[in-house]
């Protein structure tokens, strides 16, 4: 009798602490920082004024560039085959500005830009910037949203 006790109060025990060592530990999400700079960014798709402009030949140049971020709020833009005029391909340095809202950098990624942007969103694997830009033959500043992808 008191190994049937014992064998059913094993078996219990085993049941109640199988369920317990299974769970996942919930990490900590990951900072604005993290996301930013864990891999390099390509151009995926852009809007001005709420119209697709992902095909216009105004942005050609931007389109091929590798923009790198780092964890030392420094970075790079590499550009690719079709080089924009001015160049924006060099180094530069970064910060997020009004609690992470903004991507301040010490030069555009647009050739007629600023290096203020307000960031629309940031995931693992998207970065959606816009900041107002004039784009030739237009002399009028637009809201230009680009969409970058790892």
């Amino acid at each position: 009798m008191q190994k049937q006790y014992f064998t059913l109060l094993l078996i219990a025990v085993t049941f109640l602490t199988a369920g317990t060592g299974c769970e996942k530990e919930k990490s900590a999400p990951k900072t604005k920082t993290t996301l930013l700079t864990q891999a390099s960014w390509k151009f995926s798709t852009a809007s001005a004024s709420g119209t697709d402009i992902t095909n216009n030949a105004a942005i050609a140049c931007i389109k091929d560039d590798v923009i790198t971020f780092t964890s030392n709020n420094t970075g790079t833009i590499t550009e690719g085959t079709i080089v924009c005029s001015p160049t924006t391909a060099g180094s530069f340095t970064w910060s997020f500005q009004t609690s992470e809202t903004q991507l301040q950098m010490s030069s555009g990624i647009y050739p007629s830009g600023s290096g203020l942007f307000t960031i629309t969103a940031l995931t693992e694997t998207s970065l959606t910037i816009t900041q107002d830009v004039v784009i030739p033959p237009s002399s009028s500043a637009i809201p230009v949203s680009a969409t970058y992808i790892h």
